[in-house]
């Protein structure tokens, strides 16, 4: 047996790995939608949130055994350094234009 099977984890096991890449993953998605271009109390929390999607996603990234499809959260960890990216860009985007038209 070598070793990338012991790495890997069941389909059945929900590792921290996959919780932490879930939960910034959900994260960051919902600071994605929290930002609109004209609403600055949205534009703060949807920051905020991008940021913690890209400390899970880089801790998990960071921490996870094994590579992509062994089942520790590395592939979550790489949509949710993504998608806290995008949240983090749209949620500044969103408060330099709420500045703006006030």
């Amino acid at each position: 047996m070598s070793a990338d099977h012991l790495l890997a984890a069941s389909v059945h096991t929900f590792s921290l790995g996959r919780l932490g890449a879930a939960t910034g993953a959900l994260l960051g998605l919902a600071g994605v939608v929290m930002a609109r271009p004209t609403s600055r109390p949205g534009a703060v929390p949807a920051m905020a949130a991008g940021m913690i999607s890209l400390a899970l996603g880089g801790l998990v990234a960071a921490t996870a055994p094994g590579g992509l499809g062994t089942g520790n959260g590395l592939g979550g960890a790489y949509v949710a350094l993504l998608v806290g990216v995008a949240a983090t860009v749209l949620g500044g985007w969103a408060l330099s234009r709420s500045r703006r038209t006030r």
